[in-house]
């Protein structure tokens, strides 16, 4: 069976099964975080990241949510980021995050290689640990009343692909040596998140508002039709 068509257990097990136990086990759950990240990201990307007449399209259906929308996937990709860059242990207990994959890892030399991707990985992932600490998980209060308090670290959509792409890299680097096969997480971004996303979002809304533009123009010209006023029991 290909490796793409493996269920979240089975590919686990063949995981343990080459990497042992503790490896294997932490590598599975960080591939699969990090695949959901990366279609957060996507969905992001497909609305708010790929062109203006998107965001156009949002705001004129729907404006205080579309910026929640924008805002919480913003935030959840930071957070999310944040986790999987933190201690392997932290006050007593010990964390999902790609810096466990070193303590797990025994080959000396494969070790090596590890540690120089997860080094790669915390230096892109800074700027989410910051947000994480001073702003989304905490609140820095100078930074809240605006007196004075160091500004966070810049955060744009450059940073944020460079940081997933330094995260897929440290898999991939186990994956290479024990699978002879890497990950392309980025294939979620070219596909814009997959079907039921957010490219479905914006062809109904392009659909609807059009609609109603027809029936705008043909009140206009005294074609009016009952049903149009009613509002559904969505």
């Amino acid at each position: 069976m290909a490796s793409n068509q493996l269920t979240a257990e089975e590919a686990r097990l063949r995981n343990v099964d080459v990497m042992g136990e503790e490896l294997g086990s932490i590598y599975s759950q960080l591939w699969q975080e990090l695949a959901w990240l990366y279609r957060a990201w996507a969905e992001y990307v497909t609305l708010f990241g790929t062109k203006e007449s998107r965001v156009v399209l949002l705001n004129e259906a729907a404006p205080a949510l579309t910026r929640l929308m924008q805002d919480t996937l913003w935030e959840s990709v930071i957070l999310h980021i944040a986790r999987l860059t933190d201690p392997a242990k932290s006050m007593g207990k010990t964390n999902l995050s790609i810096r466990a994959l070193e303590e797990a890892t025994r080959d000396d030399v494969l070790k090596a290689s590890v540690s120089g991707a997860v080094a790669d990985a915390l230096e892109a992932s800074d700027f989410c640990r910051d947000w994480r600490n001073r702003r989304l998980a905490h609140r820095d209060l100078d930074l809240a009343l605006k007196r004075g308090g160091e500004p966070l670290k810049s955060a744009s959509r450059l940073q944020m692909h460079t940081a997933l792409g330094s995260l897929s890299r440290v898999l991939n680097v186990l994956s290479l040596h024990y699978l002879d096969s890497t990950t392309f997480f980025d294939g979620a971004l070219r596909f814009g998140g997959g079907s039921g996303g957010g490219m479905s979002l914006l062809y109904f809304l392009d659909s609807g508002l059009r609609a109603e533009e027809i029936r705008r123009e043909q009140r206009k010209s005294g074609v009016f039709d009952s049903n149009d006023s009613r509002s559904r029991d969505l």
